[in-house]
């Protein structure tokens, strides 16, 4: 076969895989725990390290790289400030939220992730519940973590959106 052949099957093939785990990283933002801005952030770096290897990386895929990477930090710490907020506007105490959080990560890694949805807002509720000893205000609470986490995941979809797009304008024009 021609090389040429191999070097556009490989960049096809690059392409592809590049595109898919940044598509499994955009649906596992519906995860509380699951990095999903980071594992696409990771899809980016490995094509960007690959495509400086082959010597196709122009001034405009390294900007475009360094825009996904930006994209990343951001949206990474706005997830957790907009999930923070909606619980502190209500005064739920850190120590609930760490419960929260905690139970989220230690049911997602034992068992599915989608336990771990499951589990987060319940271990608030039962420690608002076990806090303020009123139930009605115990899922007040829990309904603003679900709130926030609604805006979160709002927010981070939109997010690993852009960084998709501008990961195609990088990938599909400029090498």
């Amino acid at each position: 076969m021609d090389p040429e052949f191999w070097l556009l099957f490989g960049q096809v093939l690059l392409q592809a895989l590049t595109f898919a785990v940044m598509i499994f990283g955009l649906f596992g933002l519906l995860v509380p725990v699951f990095p999903g801005l980071t594992v696409m952030w990771i899809a980016a770096l490995i094509y960007a390290i690959i495509q400086a290897g082959l010597g196709n990386m122009t001034w405009a895929g390294w900007l475009l790289f360094a825009l996904i990477t930006l994209l990343m930090i951001g949206g990474n710490v706005a997830d957790n400030i907009i999930i923070a907020k909606h619980m502190r506007d209500k005064d739920i105490p850190w120590s609930s939220i760490l419960w929260s959080f905690a139970a989220g990560i230690i049911v997602s890694l034992f068992f599915t992730p989608i336990m771990g949805i499951i589990a987060s807002p319940l271990a608030l509720f039962l420690a608002e519940w076990r806090r303020l000893k009123q139930r009605d205000t115990a899922l007040a609470n829990t309904k603003a973590w679900m709130t926030g986490w609604g805006w979160a995941v709002a927010a981070r979809m939109g997010i690993g959106v852009v960084m998709i797009l501008f990961w195609g304008l990088w990938a599909w024009n400029t090498g």
